[in-house]
C-alpha cells in the first residue's frame, strides 16, 4: 500500500461520509469534520444515518481507526495535508447556489493553517469558486504560497456511491498547482494505480488492475464546469426521453422500443434513456439552475436548460392526468403508492417527483397509503401521518382494498410483485406505473388494466373498450 496520506473531509452528508470512508479504504487515515454533534456522535457509534450499499460495513471496518469524527475543524486543518471540503451548496431563491456554507469553511480553516495545505473542492460549486476560497483564504491573513485550492468534483449516484467513488468512470483534478497535483496523485494512486483491485476484500465492480479509471488533470474552472456540465447533460437526456415518451403516446407507439433504437447508436448510448414520473435528488434540480444562473450572470443564453426543467415538471402533471383518466374522479379514492424515495436504493427524499405526486393526490382528495422500503421515516416529516396520508409496513398492507396501486420508485422488489395475490387484495386490477417496471401484455394476462409512460394503455378484454385500447 501506499504510505498514508493526512486527509480531512469537512462535511458528513452523503458525499463527505462516502469519500471519508472511501479515502480510508484506500489506504489513507481520514478525520471526517461535521458542526451537527448528534450526528458526529452518531457517526462515532456506528450510525450511517443514509441507506447506501457498503457504508455501513465500511463505517465499522474503519471507524475511530482510520477514520474519526470530530467538530473541530481547526484540529482536523492542522493535523491534515489535504482539506476535502464536502459541505451543502443547496439552491437559494433566485436559483443560484448558496455557498455560504463553503465561505465559512474557508474562513475557518484560513484561521488554523499552520503549513502547506490543499484546500479541495468536493461540494458541487459554479464556476470562479476556487477563486473566491482563494480571496477568503487570503483575506484572512494566510500566505499565498502556504496553500493551493483544488477542484476535484464527486460523479456519485446515491445507492451505488462507494461503487462509484472506487471504481469511477475518471477522476477529475482540476488545478493549476504542480505541487497539489503531485498530492492528489497521491492520494488516488491506489485507484488509477490499479493496487487496490488486488486486495481480496476490495469492493468488486468495473475497475480493475489491469483497468484502472484515469485521472484527468484540468484547470479548476474546467473542473467545476464539468461537474455542472455533466449533470445538466444527464438532465436533459431524461427529460429528452420523457417528451419522446410524450409523443410515442400521442401516436400510439411503444418508448421502450424507440429509447433502446435510440441507444444503440454508440454515439448516444442506452443509459439515462428510462422514461418516467421526471429526475429529482439533491443534485439534478439544483444544479440545473445554478448552472443556468451562472450562464445568465456571464451573458451567455442556456434557455436550454430552462426546457429541462418544464419538461420535468410537465411529467408530474402528465401522470396525475393519468391517474385520473384510470379513476376518472379522484377525490375519496383509496389508493396504494410503491415509493417515496426520488429513485430506488436510497432513502432520499429531496425533491423526489414521487413525494410531489402524493402531495398532489392529497390535494385531490384521495386516501393514500404508502410504503417505501427505506425512505418512510424521511417520508413523513414531509407527508405526516393522517387519516389522508397513511403509511403500510409492507406491499400487501398498502395494496389491500385499493382503487389503484401506483409505482412511483424504482426499487427492484417492486418489479418482482406476486401478481396473482396482488389481484386478490385490490378492490379494482389497476396498476399506473411511473417506472415502466412490468410488460404490459404480463399485466393483462394477470387481469390487470396497466398504465406506464410512453406505451399504449393495456387492459383485459372487459375494460379495453371503456380505455379506448
Amino acid at each position: 500500500m501506499v504510505e498514508p496520506i493526512q486527509i480531512a473531509v469537512v462535511g458528513s452528508g452523503y458525499v463527505g461520509l462516502v469519500a471519508a470512508v472511501c479515502f480510508a479504504e484506500i489506504g489513507h487515515s481520514v478525520i471526517c469534520v461535521d458542526n451537527d454533534e448528534g450526528k458526529v456522535a452518531a457517526l462515532q457509534g456506528g450510525n450511517t444515518l443514509i441507506h447506501e450499499n457498503h457504508l455501513p460495513a465500511l463505517l465499522e471496518r474503519y471507524r475511530n481507526t482510520r477514520v474519526r469524527f470530530t467538530t473541530d475543524l481547526g484540529e482536523a486543518t492542522r493535523a491534515c495535508q489535504a482539506i476535502f471540503v464536502a459541505v451543502g451548496t443547496p439552491q437559494s431563491d433566485t436559483g443560484d447556489a448558496d455557498l455560504s456554507y463553503v465561505e465559512a469553511v474557508a474562513s475557518e480553516i484560513a484561521r488554523s493553517i499552520n503549513g502547506y495545505k490543499v484546500i479541495i473542492e468536493k461540494s458541487t460549486v459554479p464556476v470562479y469558486t476556487n477563486e473566491w476560497i482563494r480571496r477568503v483564504i487570503e483575506r484572512n491573513g494566510v500566505a499565498r504560497d502556504s496553500f493551493d485550492v483544488v477542484s476535484n468534483p464527486e460523479f456519485l449516484r446515491e445507492g451505488t456511491a462507494v461503487e462509484d467513488f472506487l471504481h469511477p468512470d475518471r477522476i477529475v483534478v482540476g488545478t493549476d498547482s504542480e505541487r497539489a497535483s503531485e498530492l492528489l496523485d497521491a492520494i488516488y494512486s491506489p485507484l488509477t494505480g490499479g493496487e487496490y483491485y488486488q486486495q481480496p476484500t476490495a469492493i468488486p465492480g468495473c475497475c480493475s488492475r489491469l483497468n484502472p479509471p484515469i485521472l484527468l488533470q484540468t484547470s479548476t474552472k474546467s473542473a467545476e464546469i464539468i461537474k455542472h456540465a455533466s449533470n445538466a447533460f444527464l438532465a436533459l437526456k431524461i427529460s429528452f426521453i420523457n417528451a419522446v415518451s410524450n409523443l410515442c403516446e400521442a401516436a400510439d407507439a411503444n418508448v421502450e422500443q424507440v429509447a433502446r433504437g435510440i441507444g444503440l447508436d454508440s454515439r448516444i448510448g442506452p443509459k439515462f434513456l428510462r422514461p418516467g414520473i421526471g429526475y429529482g435528488g439533491s443534485c439534478f434540480p439544483k444544479d440545473i439552475a445554478a448552472f443556468r444562473s451562472v450562464a445568465e450572470q456571464m451573458g451567455v443564453d442556456f434557455s436550454l436548460l430552462s426546457e429541462v426543467e418544464k419538461i420535468n415538471i410537465n411529467q408530474k402533471k402528465r401522470f396525475l392526468s393519468k391517474v385520473r383518466s384510470a379513476l376518472w374522479t379522484l377525490r375519496g379514492k383509496r389508493l396504494a403508492v410503491l415509493g417515496l424515495a426520488f429513485k430506488g436504493d436510497t432513502d432520499d427524499i429531496r425533491e423526489s417527483p414521487a413525494i410531489d405526486l402524493v402531495s398532489m393526490l392529497l390535494a385531490e382528495g384521495c386516501t393514500v397509503i404508502a410504503y417505501d422500503p427505506a425512505a418512510m421515516e424521511r417520508a413523513e416529516v414531509k407527508l405526516p401521518r393522517s387519516s389522508q396520508m397513511q403509511y403500510a409496513n409492507g406491499i400487501e398492507e398498502a395494496a389491500t382494498d385499493a382503487d389503484a396501486l401506483l409505482i412511483l420508485t424504482d426499487w427492484q422488489e417492486f418489479a418482482r410483485l406476486d401478481l396473482m395475490q396482488l389481484h386478490t387484495l385490490m378492490r379494482y386490477p389497476i396498476v399506473i406505473d411511473g417506472r415502466n417496471l412490468y410488460d404490459p401484455k404480463q399485466m393483462t394476462e394477470n387481469g390487470f388494466t396497466y398504465l406506464s409512460i410512453g406505451r399504449p394503455s393495456a387492459a383485459p378484454l372487459h375494460e379495453a373498450a371503456r380505455l379506448g385500447v
